[in-house]
């Protein structure tokens, strides 16, 4: 892996990102990162119902989608967007889009992978985009693809945090301090206008994960006082010095 500080983040749907992992992206930009954001939809059939109602048009749908996710990529501060438009419910990426996103992949070169969980039987599109994050890692790292390229090392795929935890099988190891940066997550969550029945949702969870980040860093003999904190599931084994 190259030596510059960099992640990626794989979401399903134009607001994924910023739901579920926007503290961490904000942090790692902070902390020196480039932090990449592959939306591979706007999730515009599914995800879009307050401006279906108000009787908008597919491809108007599509804009509003892409300009908020765009504020928001913007409150969080992300080195880079890119959008694949390959649609939702259902969620299907052909080869060529697949080949597209591992070239991503390798020219990202990822310290580490955000995306989706392994299971989640009320949005199969989240499930699939957790498969195809694995699938592209893999593809990425075999030195016979696309010979002379840069191959891919072995960065950790964090599954980032679900909306029915208890129902997705999702079991967080790792928890992360986003309170120096909850006010840039709450603006890029406030730019997500037609989803707005999540907002104090997911402050709700940032304030739940705040109170477990406490609890396992020392709770009342000394844990830090994190007050916002978001989860996440690692799928590899990490290799460290010291505990």
């Amino acid at each position: 892996m190259s030596d510059k500080k960099t992640a990626l983040v794989i979401s399903a749907h134009a607001a994924d990102f910023v739901w579920r992992c926007g503290g961490a992206i904000a942090l790692h930009q902070k902390l020196g990162y480039e932090v990449t954001v592959a939306c591979l939809s706007f999730g515009e059939r599914g995800e879009s119902a307050k401006l279906w109602k108000e009787g908008k048009t597919l491809d108007e749908v599509k804009s509003i989608r892409r300009k908020e996710a765009e504020n928001a990529a913007n409150a969080l501060n992300v080195h880079d967007i890119q959008f694949f438009d390959l649609g939702d419910y259902p969620l299907v990426v052909d080869h060529d889009n697949k080949m597209k996103l591992v070239d991503l992949v390798r020219a990202v070169q990822p310290k580490f992978m955000l995306s989706h969980s392994k299971y989640d039987p009320y949005n199969t599109d989240h499930m699939y985009t957790s498969s195809l994050s694995l699938e592209v890692r893999m593809i990425a790292q075999a030195w016979g693809h696309n010979p002379g390229e840069k191959v891919l090392g072995a960065p950790q795929l964090y599954l980032f945090e679900p909306h029915q935890t208890e129902q997705m099988g999702w079991k967080p190891d790792v928890f992360l301090d986003i309170t120096e940066v909850w006010d840039q997550k709450r603006a890029a969550i406030e730019c997500m206008e037609g989803q707005h029945h999540l907002w104090d949702f997911y402050t709700n969870v940032a304030e739940n994960r705040g109170n477990h980040f406490r609890r396992n860093s020392g709770g009342q003999s000394g844990g830090r006082p994190a007050k916002y904190a978001e989860g996440f599931q690692s799928v590899f084994p990490r290799t460290v010095d010291e505990l």
